[in-house]
C-alpha cells in the first residue's frame, strides 16, 4: 500500500504541474487580447495601482501577525517545547508559515490576472456577448487552477516531507487563518466603497452606477479586485486544504488500510483538478446563449465528469472503498442542489427576486423586509442538504468500522469541493465583469456594449451566489470531520495523559452546554464586528465625497477639467480596512482559547457545535439575502417596476447597500472563521487537556 501511497504522491505533482500549464497557455490568451482605448487602459491602471496598494499594505500587516503566531507555534505545538518534541514544533511553525504564503499567493494571483482581463472584457463587448464572456471566463480560470494546484501541492508536500498529517493542520491553520483576516479586510474595503458610492451617486445625485464624477467609482472598482478575488481565492484556497487535512488526519489515525485511505483522498483531489481542467477546456458561450447558463452547465459538465473518473479510479485500485466513495458523490451532488436552491431564490428570472422588487415600490423598509425573510428562507434547503449529506455519509461508512463514519463525512467534504478549480473560475468571473461594465461605462463604449456588460455582470451576481452556497455548504462539511479531527487529536492527548478517551459529546454535561452558548454567540459578534466596520468607514467616505462635490468646482455638472480625487477614496477603504481586519479574527481565536482553558475538550466539543450551527444559519443568511437584494436592484435598472430613477430603484439601491455587506463582507468571512475556530481547537487539544480549570 505504501507503494500506492508514492504513486499518488507522483500523480499529484503531475497533475499540479498540468494545471499551472493550462493556466498559462488560458493567462498568455487573455494577455493577447487587444486594449485600444486610451480611457479604459488609464483606468484599468488606476484599478490595478490602487488594488496593489491595498494588498501590499494588507500583506505587512498580516507579515506581522503570522510572525507572532509561528512563534507561538513553534513554543508551544504540537505539544510545548520543553518536552523535548522540537522537530515536531519546528515543522508544524514551517507549515504554518507555507500555509500563509501559498494563500497570499492565491490572493496576488486573483489580483494580476483579474486586473489584467478586466479592459479586455470591456473592450470584448463591443465585439460581442461570446468574446467577452471567454475573456472574464479564461481570465477567473487562470486562478481557479492555480489556486487549487497550490493547495494539492502544499498538502502532498507536507505530509510527504513529514509523514505526519497533524503538521497538516498547522499548514491548513496558516491557510485559513490569513484567509479569515484577507476575506475580512477585502470585504470591508470593497463595500465601504460600494456602499458610499451607491448613495452619495444613485440615491443622492441620480447619476448612474459608474459615473467617473463620483469620487468612489475608482475604490468601488479596486474593492471588486481586493474583496471578491483575492479574499476569495485565499478563501476557497483555504476551505480545500481544510477538507483534505481534516480527511487525511482521519484517514491516518484509522488502523489496518491507513494508506489505501490516505491514497483515496489524493486520488480524489487529483481527479477532481483534471476533472475542473476538462471542464474549464470545454465551458464557451454561443452568440444567443444565456452566460448564467453556460457557468451553471460547466460546473454541471465538471460534476459529471468527476463522478465518472472517481468510480473507474475506485474500481481500479486495490483497497478503495464503494463506500467512501458514495460518500463523496453524496457531497458534490448535494453541493450541485445546495447551488441551485441558491438560483432560486438569487436570480432576477426567478420569481423571489421579483417580488422583492416589486415590494420596492412600496418604499425601502419594504424592501430590507422582504429581504430578511426571504434570506431566512433560503437557509432551510442548504442547512437541510449539508444535514443529509452528513447523515447519508455517515451511514454509509459506519459498518466499515471504528472512526470510518466521520472520515465517511470527511470525505463528502472533500467530494463537494473537488470541482473547486471550477467554481472559482465563475467566482473569479463575477468581480471581472463587474469591473468590466463600469469600465465600458467610464470608457464611453456606448450603449450596447454596456448592455452586454450588464447581462454578463448580471450572470456573474447569480452564479457568485451559487458558488458562495456551494463554498458555505462545503465548509459545514469540513467543520464536522475537523470536529473528528478535534477528537482524534484529543484522544491522543488524553491517552497519553491516562484519561477517560471522548467518545461523543453529550449536551446534558454542564461543560459541553456552556462550550455551546458561547460557541453559538461568537459568529454574531464576529459579523457585527464587520458590518460596523463597513459602516464606520464608509460613513468616513460619504463625508469625503461630499466635501469633493462641494468644494472641485464643476465637478458634480461633469465640466471638462474637472476631476474627483479618486486617490483620498482609496485611502480612506485602505486605512480604514487595515485598521478593522484583526479585531475580529482575533476576537474568535481568543474565545476558542478561553473556552478550551476553562472547561477542557468537552467544552471546545460544544464550542464547536454552536459556533458550526449559527455559523452556518448566519454565512447562508447573508450570502442569499445579499445576492437576493442586489439582484432585485438590478431587475429594476433592466426597466422593470419603474426603472432607473423610480422610488421601487431607490428603495433597490437601499436594500442592496444593506446586502453589500452581508454578502460580500460577513456572509463569505463566517465559514473561515468556522474553520479557523476547528483549526485552533485541534491544534491546542493537548494543551487544553493539560492546563483546563474545569475537564
Amino acid at each position: 500500500m505504501e507503494s500506492q501511497l508514492s504513486l499518488f504522491y507522483g500523480l499529484s505533482f503531475l497533475t499540479v504541474v498540468i494545471a499551472f500549464a493550462f493556466a498559462l497557455y488560458l493567462y498568455l490568451w487573455v494577455k493577447k487580447q487587444k486594449t485600444t482605448n486610451a480611457r479604459i487602459q488609464e483606468i484599468s491602471t488606476l484599478i490595478k495601482e490602487g488594488a496593489n496598494t491595498f494588498l501590499r499594505r494588507e500583506y505587512k500587516v498580516l507579515a506581522k501577525f503570522a510572525a507572532v503566531a509561528a512563534i507561538v507555534i513553534f513554543v508551544l505545538l504540537p505539544s510545548p517545547i520543553w518536552q523535548g518534541h522540537m522537530i515536531d514544533n519546528l515543522s508544524m511553525a514551517i507549515a504554518y508559515i507555507a500555509g500563509t504564503v501559498l494563500s497570499a499567493i492565491a490572493g496576488k494571483i486573483g489580483i494580476m490576472v483579474a486586473t489584467l482581463s478586466n479592459g479586455r472584457t470591456a473592450e470584448g463587448a463591443q465585439k460581442g456577448l461570446k468574446t467577452a464572456f471567454l475573456i472574464g471566463f479564461r481570465g477567473g480560470a487562470v486562478m481557479g487552477l492555480l489556486v487549487v494546484g497550490c493547495s494539492l501541492l502544499g498538502v502532498a508536500a507536507v505530509l510527504m516531507a513529514t509523514g505526519n498529517s497533524s503538521i497538516l493542520l498547522g499548514f491548513s491553520f496558516g491557510a485559513s487563518s490569513l484567509a479569515l483576516f484577507a476575506k475580512a479586510g477585502g470585504g470591508i474595503f470593497t463595500k465601504t466603497a460600494d456602499v458610499s458610492a451607491d448613495l452619495t451617486g444613485k440615491v443622492e445625485l441620480g447619476i448612474p452606477e459608474d459615473d467617473p464624477r463620483n469620487p468612489a467609482v475608482i475604490a468601488d472598482n479596486v474593492g471588486d479586485n481586493v474583496g471578491d478575488v483575492a479574499g476569495m481565492g485565499a478563501d476557497l484556497f483555504d476551505s480545500n486544504v481544510a477538507a483534505m487535512a481534516s480527511a487525511l488526519v482521519i484517514a491516518q489515525s484509522l488502523s489496518g488500510t491507513g494508506f489505501s485511505n490516505i491514497s483515496m483522498v489524493f486520488c480524489y483531489a487529483i481527479l477532481g483538478l483534471l476533472a475542473s481542467v476538462i471542464g474549464i477546456a470545454a465551458s464557451g458561450i454561443g452568440k444567443k446563449d444565456n452566460p448564467t447558463k453556460a457557468l451553471n452547465s460547466s460546473t454541471y459538465v465538471t460534476t459529471g465528469i468527476f463522478l465518472v473518473l472517481t468510480a473507474l479510479a475506485t474500481l481500479v485500485f486495490e483497497g478503495f472503498s464503494w463506500r467512501i466513495w458514495g460518500a463523496s458523490a453524496v457531497g458534490l451532488l448535494v453541493g450541485v442542489i445546495i447551488g441551485i436552491t441558491t438560483d432560486y431564490f438569487t436570480d432576477d428570472s426567478k420569481p423571489i427576486v421579483r417580488k422583492v422588487a416589486h415590494a420596492s415600490g412600496s418604499g425601502p423598509a419594504f424592501t430590507v423586509l422582504s429581504g430578511v425573510a426571504y434570506g431566512f428562507i433560503s437557509s432551510l434547503p442548504a442547512m437541510v442538504g449539508i444535514a443529509i449529506s452528513a447523515l447519508v455519509a455517515y451511514q454509509l461508512c459506519a459498518p466499515m468500522g471504528d472512526g470510518y463514519a466521520i472520515f465517511g463525512i470527511s470525505m463528502a467534504a472533500v467530494g463537494m469541493l473537488s470541482i473547486v478549480g471550477m467554481i472559482i473560475s465563475n467566482d473569479a468571473y463575477g468581480p471581472i465583469v463587474d469591473n468590466a461594465r463600469g469600465l465600458a461605462e467610464m470608457g464611453g463604449l456606448g450603449e450596447e456594449t454596456i448592455r452586454i456588460s450588464d447581462e454578463l455582470d448580471s450572470a456573474g451576481n447569480t452564479v457568485k451566489a451559487v458558488t458562495k452556497g456551494f463554498s458555505i455548504g462545503a465548509a459545514g462539511l469540513t467543520v464536522i470531520s475537523l470536529l473528528g479531527a478535534f477528537m482524534s487529536e484529543a484522544n491522543e492527548a488524553l491517552a497519553a495523559a491516562g484519561r477517560e478517551l471522548i467518545t461523543g459529546f453529550d449536551i446534558m454535561s454542564p461543560t459541553v452546554f456552556f462550550g455551546t452558548l458561547i460557541g453559538a454567540a461568537i459568529p454574531a459578534v464576529f459579523s457585527a464586528m464587520l458590518i460596523l466596520g463597513v459602516d464606520k468607514n464608509a460613513q468616513r467616505m460619504v463625508a469625503e465625497i461630499h466635501r469633493q462635490f462641494n468644494e472641485i468646482p464643476g465637478l458634480r455638472e461633469g465640466k471638462k477639467g474637472a476631476k474627483p480625487e479618486y486617490g483620498k477614496c482609496i485611502d480612506i477603504a485602505t486605512s480604514g480596512a487595515l485598521r478593522e481586519l484583526i479585531p475580529a479574527g482575533l476576537m474568535s481565536i481568543i474565545a476558542t482559547l478561553i473556552v478550551g482553558f476553562i472547561g477542557g475538550p468537552s467544552a471546545i466539543g460544544g464550542f464547536l457545535l454552536g459556533n458550526i450551527l449559527s455559523g452556518l444559519l448566519l454565512a447562508l443568511f447573508m450570502s442569499n439575502a445579499g445576492g437576493l437584494w442586489d439582484n432585485s436592484k438590478k431587475y429594476v435598472e433592466a426597466g422593470n417596476e419603474g426603472g432607473k430613477g423610480s422610488e421601487a430603484h431607490k428603495a433597490a439601491v437601499i436594500g442592496d447597500t444593506v446586502g453589500d455587506p452581508f454578502k460580500d463582507t460577513a456572509g463569505p468571512s463566517i465559514n473561515t472563521q468556522i474553520t479557523v475556530v476547528s483549526l485552533v481547537s485541534s491544534l491546542a487539544s493537548s494543551l487544553f487537556v493539560w492546563l483546563s480549570i474545569f475537564h
